[in-house]
């Protein structure tokens, strides 16, 4: 029997692909407008528009302005303007007193009203008067949503009620009425867009995590304040008469300036 070796052949060389240059065309590529950057402004909106802003962030500006808040959950194009051009806002709405405050965590733009001492200085933003019964429920509702963290805070119409238990015994007798003063109070928080009622039952609300941007906690301070003070007083609870705004409490807590103008600067 004839055997024979095992060989291995040997390949022949061969070389490393060559790597072609770097692209050096880059200068020639068709430039695109950074509008973030540069801001801006577009074709005019309307015959006589002299705006330094591009459209999406006078958008922006007037959601603002005529809105409580805006919100990425439900405005979600608003909120991406507003962060986009939040440096330029934060102009616009300072030349008229008021603060740009973004919560990025929850996707929540607001504006308030900044407070300092001076006779020209004038409100831009609608004060939100809330009564006795209103701002007790916001406090309990600030609190709630804050210890439910990350889940969804739902709440029952009864549950609302016995947030109240503490002011029946000491101060309302009446009980039909305190339940029409409980109602009254869940359908501000519904206006202020602090409970959405769901849509299948309508004894059972949706507690809006704006509410914990909103409710700042000088302001929970200063509701826990003027609560503890109504148990102790043994008011009766009654909202106060139409405009008497020094019995109601404000949601905004700075304070208004006078509208009387005077003599010298």
């Amino acid at each position: 029997m004839t055997t024979t070796d095992d060989t291995s052949a040997e390949l022949p060389e061969t070389e490393a692909p060559a790597t072609p240059d770097e692209f050096a065309g880059f200068d020639d590529l068709p430039t695109v407008a950074n509008r973030a950057a540069t801001h801006a402004p577009s074709a005019p909106r309307f015959d006589g528009d002299v705006s330094e802003l591009p459209d999406r962030a006078c958008w922006a500006l007037q959601n603002l302005l005529a809105r409580r808040y805006v919100s990425g959950d439900r405005q979600p194009q608003l909120w991406s303007w507003v962060s986009e051009y939040q440096d330029v806002l934060r102009i616009r709405l300072s030349e008229l007193d008021l603060r740009l405050r973004l919560v990025d965590e929850l996707q929540v733009a607001f504006v308030e009203q900044a407070g300092y001492d001076s006779r020209w200085g004038r409100r831009i933003l609608k004060r939100e008067t809330v009564h006795t019964y209103d701002a007790i429920l916001a406090l309990h509702l600030a609190k709630y949503i804050r210890a439910a963290r990350d889940e969804d805070a739902l709440i029952t119409r009864e549950e609302i009620h016995e947030l109240f238990a503490g002011v029946t015994n000491t101060i309302d007798r009446d009980l039909a009425l305190f339940d029409k003063r409980i109602e009254r109070a869940i359908d501000k928080m519904e206006e202020l867009e602090f409970l959405r009622k769901q849509r299948d039952d309508a004894d059972t609300f949706t507690v809006s995590p704006v509410i914990s941007a909103v409710m700042t906690a000088s302001v929970i301070t200063d509701l826990q304040r003027q609560f503890e003070q109504f148990i102790g007083s043994g008011d009766t609870g009654e909202e106060p008469p139409e405009g008497a705004a020094a019995d109601a409490t404000d949601l905004d807590a700075e304070d208004a300036y006078s509208d009387d103008e005077g003599d010298d600067w």
